[in-house]
């Protein structure tokens, strides 16, 4: 039978059409731009290195909404098995949920086969998944584990994309936390001088970023076992509340009140027993 549509294939290269469809938002809307759709900002700096014995991560703790921190102490080194953490970028949601549901796959694989999952297992479902939504998921992935063949070091982006690198930094402050880790990482480093090389990098980011801060969380994964140090660091720009904020009962006052009475028919009534044999 034949189709009553035709199907074109997509013109090659990058599609404006969007911008064109904004600018007749504009001209309906009146010049009123803050209708059109925006993107949402978010802040991060998450790090991380292979080192002599396994791999550091390191995360700040901020989450941001646009210009407001929503958490001080926000955890951003997700589990994904016993040796295998992964750091998340972006939307807070969407790479809680993405963490879980690749940490709740690889539990599956580890009771079925009894043994722990390779890195590049977890890092080939993570990009199967994201490319799957097509970016849809905001979720910017620094995932390290140390498994029978070594240590290993993968970023996964939100399209799919994946490297692997002894070292690496993702998130808004990225830029400042790179210059870090590529002047101060050797090969074969020992685990105070990894660990101290990954803070500087988080640090670093933190002290250019509006979007990162707070304090500063590190795991280190080795053959021997995880150690997960929440805090590291805490943060030493601290400051106390002024005055509370509580107001009491009667601040603001009742302009309108009006009261609805609720009627109600009972239609249908069963009665069950419960067996307590």
């Amino acid at each position: 039978m034949a189709s009553p549509f035709v199907l074109e294939a997509p013109a090659s290269g990058f599609s404006f059409q969007n911008s064109g469809r904004n600018v007749a938002f504009e001209q309906a809307l009146g010049g009123v731009r803050s209708r059109r759709p925006t993107p949402m900002k978010t802040g991060t700096t998450i790090a991380g290195l292979v080192f002599k014995d396994g791999v550091v991560l390191g995360a700040d703790t901020r989450a941001t909404s646009s210009d407001v921190v929503a958490d001080k102490v926000c955890s951003k080194i997700h589990y994904i098995a016993p040796n295998i953490y992964c750091c998340g970028a972006g939307t807070a949601a969407d790479t809680e949920k993405t963490t879980e549901l690749l940490s709740s796959n690889l539990s599956i694989f580890s009771l079925n086969s009894g043994r722990n999952p390779r890195v590049v297992m977890a890092t080939s479902i993570l990009q199967d998944m994201l490319f799957r939504y097509r970016g849809q998921i905001g979720a910017y992935l620094l995932l390290g584990g140390v498994d029978v063949t070594g240590a290993h070091l993968y970023t996964v982006g939100p399209y799919g994309s994946v490297d692997n690198m002894p070292f690496k930094a993702m998130g808004s402050g990225d830029l400042p936390a790179m210059g870090v880790l590529e002047d101060g990482f050797r090969t074969d480093m020992e685990l105070d001088d990894a660990k101290r090389l990954v803070r500087d990098a988080v640090h670093a980011g933190v002290m250019s970023d509006l979007g990162s801060g707070s304090n500063i969380d590190l795991c280190v994964i080795t053959r021997a076992g995880v150690e997960y140090l929440r805090p590291y660091e805490e943060s030493q720009y601290k400051d106390t509340r002024q005055r509370k904020y509580k107001y009491c009962p009667g601040t603001t006052p009742v302009l309108r009140e009006t009261v609805s009475p609720l009627e109600m028919e009972l239609v249908q009534e069963t009665v069950q027993l419960m067996d307590t044999h």
